[in-house]
C-alpha cells in the first residue's frame, strides 16, 4: 500500500487508507495503524465488564 493514511472509524477502531502499489486501487484495511489509539482508549469507563448475552433455553 503506498499513500497510506491512518484513520479512526466512527466506532472508534483504528484503519489504514491507501492505494494499491500494483494496480492503484484504493484500499482499506480495519485494525491497522495507531490513529486515536489513546483517544479510543480513553473511551472505555474504568473497571466496565462487557454484558454477556445468556442463551434462550
Amino acid at each position: 500500500m503506498k499513500g497510506e493514511k491512518a484513520v479512526t472509524m466512527k466506532n472508534g477502531r483504528n484503519a489504514l487508507t491507501g492505494t494499491c502499489s500494483v494496480c492503484g486501487t484504493k484500499m482499506f484495511k480495519i485494525g491497522g495503524g495507531s490513529a486515536g489509539a489513546t483517544k479510543a482508549k480513553a473511551k472505555v469507563k474504568a473497571g466496565g465488564k462487557k454484558k454477556v448475552a445468556k442463551k434462550k433455553k
